[in-house]
């Protein structure tokens, strides 16, 4: 099994090559099957081709800088707690609070990323852009034309599928959720968040992640809903907690 400092590294990967624009690189650490979600519910990016035309439209035009909070390493995912600068080419700028997913496989002896699963607000970020003047405006103007040509029509009808979700109302009853859990009451009763508390909730698609604290180690929790309702199906924890 890879250490967690090799999956640390592996994911590392991503940020290094974003830095320096190397689009090989950064298409190169997923894996042949690989899919990028971005954000969480928007219509996935599967396989090679979708990725390599994910890079051309959202990064090769954008300066983006990786401002990470923590990160957990649990059996073959990484967890990233952070917030990401996008600096647009009309020098826009929009700094987007966001929990990253890795999971990942072993593929002919080397790491790679299986799904990249990005939860954040793309209202919020939108209307973010729209704040900076003429400057969001262009970069808006322009995105348009990258995602017809990159992505096709149906491109923007998946990527704007990232504003569908469980909206406020999902984020309340999460928040209700997971105070009940860490009191250790309620109907979504779960040990591993007795004691937390709990920031920076996020709604992306059918899922809304946020910050967890505990006295010994930070984290992050999802709490997933159902397909067709408001309930919740499931919570997942992942956390550093020294004595996890």
């Amino acid at each position: 099994m890879p250490t967690a400092e090799d999956l640390l590294a592996a994911v590392q990967g991503s940020p290094d090559a974003v830095a320096v624009h190397d689009r090989a690189a950064w298409v190169n650490l997923y894996a042949r099957a690989g899919v990028v979600n971005d954000p969480v519910g928007s219509r996935p990016h599967r396989g090679r081709d979708a990725i390599e035309r994910f890079y051309d439209t959202f990064i090769a035009p954008n300066t983006i800088n990786f401002h990470v909070e923590n990160d957990i390493v649990a059996g073959m995912t990484v967890v990233r707690d952070l917030s990401l600068e996008t600096i647009m080419s009309t020098g826009a700028t929009v700094d987007v609070p966001m929990h990253l997913r890795y999971d990942l496989v072993d593929e002919d002896g080397a790491l790679k990323i299986a799904r990249l699963a990005a939860h954040w607000e793309l209202g919020p970020m939108i209307g973010q852009l729209l704040r900076t003047g003429t400057k969001g405006l262009a970069a808006s103007m322009k995105l348009t034309p990258q995602l017809v040509a990159h992505q096709g029509l149906s491109g923007i009808v998946g990527f704007m599928g990232g504003l569908r979700g469980v909206g406020r109302k999902g984020k309340h009853l999460a928040a209700d959720a997971l105070a009940a859990a860490s009191r250790g009451d309620g109907p979504a009763v779960h040990e591993p968040l007795r004691g937390a508390t709990f920031r920076k909730f996020i709604v992306a698609g059918r899922t809304v992640s946020a910050t967890t604290e505990f006295i010994s180690g930070g984290g992050v929790v999802f709490v997933e809903f159902k397909a067709d309702s408001l309930d919740i199906d499931s919570i997942t924890t992942f956390d550093n907690r020294h004595d996890s």
